[in-house]
């Protein structure tokens, strides 16, 4: 199924097409980590498009952080593409591309104006990454406001068959807060496109600069890990920098 917002596509993939051989991790559930962080503060009304162009609000108060569970998501979103052109400079270290450059500022538009904007980024400290970031933020100030982490394991894990999705969980638990609904993690393949996969049931595909949008509902991050487990995660679509 593919839905357009605006000039927003998102590509729907059917879970169906998804051979439980490809993903053997889909059987283990999620580790539980505790979230030792307790603060909360009121959120704004945030609206968000379903797929089938219905629009809901949900209003956030710190009452139901406490006591309900609410919808999380989550933006799983690969570097954009990085330039091959100084054959000198490790892996680590080399910039965007032209066009690269350009596709950091187009994706971050599009999430603004779907509305996922997060409040923690968690992110690869590779160039690349960093520089996706930057040019993001100068263009969507919004970006600006959210906490932001470089997690070094980010680079390394994503070339690790199979341990990218628990290895997120992790360090998203150890990061988050109960009120926070929206967090980004930006990385790398094949890591990034096999954990969206690992967590929605679906076969999802992330060239540079995409980001999957992926929705669980807990009272904590801890909890909508818990309870989603592997193939829980509705994938409610895939941005692109161009459609």
């Amino acid at each position: 199924m593919s839905v357009t917002l605006g000039d927003i596509h998102y590509s729907s993939i059917n879970s169906s097409s998804v051979s439980p051989a490809i993903f053997p991790h889909h059987q283990r559930r999620l580790i539980s980590v505790p979230n030792p962080n307790h603060r909360f503060r009121a959120k704004s009304s945030l609206v968000i498009e379903k797929q089938e162009g219905q629009v809901v609000s949900d209003e956030i108060t710190p009452s139901q952080t406490l006591s309900e569970s609410v919808s999380r998501r989550l933006i799983l979103l690969r570097h954009a593409e990085s330039s091959w052109e100084n054959r000198s400079l490790r892996d680590h270290e080399r910039p965007l591309s032209k066009s690269g450059q350009v596709d950091a500022l187009n994706v971050s538009l599009k999430l603004q104006q779907l509305g996922w904007i997060p409040e923690l980024i968690l992110s690869s400290d590779a160039a690349r990454t960093k520089e996706t970031l930057k040019i993001m933020q100068e263009q969507v100030r919004e970006l600006l406001e959210a906490e932001v982490h470089f997690v070094s394991s980010f680079y390394s894990i994503a070339a690790m068959d199979g341990q990218t999705a628990e290895h997120l969980q992790k360090v998203i638990c150890k990061y988050s807060r109960d009120e926070i609904l929206t967090i980004m993690c930006m990385g790398h393949n094949r890591g990034w496109e096999e954990a969206a996969s690992m967590l929605s049931g679906s076969s999802v595909e992330l060239k540079t600069c995409n980001a999957a949008l992926l929705e669980a509902t807990g009272k904590s991050w801890d909890e909508a890990f818990a309870s989603a487990g592997f193939g829980g995660w509705k994938l409610q679509g895939v941005v692109k920098p161009s459609s």
